[in-house]
């Protein structure tokens, strides 16, 4: 699941507090050519969004963000969600994912969470928060001693359409993910147009970037 991820190169990352807003979301997503999205568990309607847009979108791979307990992998699940992230190395999530079966990136910033995550043979891991903790910088040195065992980061976190080139260029970042595609309020206020003119912006940049 996250190689087809790395495919697409950017995830936007959304936070819905209304159902109806969430799916119009997606489908502005879809129009700018993007066929993922993570919605966070933060808040009540996130269950709900994520199955009702795997109802109605069944070529948008979609994802749970923000799990921090067993029971939000359990939920995720019973939504529909095809991956999932965490924000950061919980044994019970990462436990729990590996239960039902549900791929999961979980949260790393430093050397012990990376081997924390690889005691579960988990490789795919959210950099988090990316630019609060160092950046490209960070990574560049994370990779040092992890990278030949296949590590492979997303960072998310301050990660924009200025910087995300950057971050795509580095060899061990499998894609970047971010809110600035469809912030909280674009989606609130309805800004239909300007979510899929963001999506398209961002593609633009990974085809630029990978030429592909």
């Amino acid at each position: 699941m996250f190689a087809r991820l790395s495919e697409t190169g950017v995830v936007p990352i959304l936070t819905v507090e209304d159902v109806q807003a969430g799916l119009r979301a997606c489908e502005a997503l879809l129009a700018g050519g993007l066929s993922v999205a993570e919605i966070t568990f933060r808040t009540e309607a996130a269950a709900e969004a994520i199955a009702s847009a795997a109802a109605r979108f069944p070529d948008l791979l979609l994802g749970a963000g923000t799990l921090i307990t067993p029971d939000d992998v359990r939920r995720a699940v019973d939504a529909g969600a095809r991956f999932a992230v965490a924000p950061g190395c919980s044994r019970r999530v990462i436990e729990a994912a590996l239960e039902f079966g549900l791929p999961l990136a979980p949260g790393v910033c430093t050397p012990s969470d990376i081997e924390r995550a690889l005691e579960y043979d988990l490789l795919y891991l959210k950099f988090f928060p990316g630019e609060a903790m160092g950046g490209v910088g960070t990574l560049k040195a994370l990779a040092g001693p992890y990278g030949h065992l296949g590590v492979r980061f997303i960072p998310t976190g301050g990660v924009n359409i200025e910087n995300m080139r950057t971050y795509l260029g580095l060899p061990h970042v499998a894609f970047v993910a971010g809110s600035w595609i469809a912030r909280k309020d674009m989606i609130r206020v309805g800004e239909w147009g300007s979510i899929t003119r963001s999506a398209k912006e961002a593609l633009e940049v990974v085809r630029a970037t990978r030429c592909v």
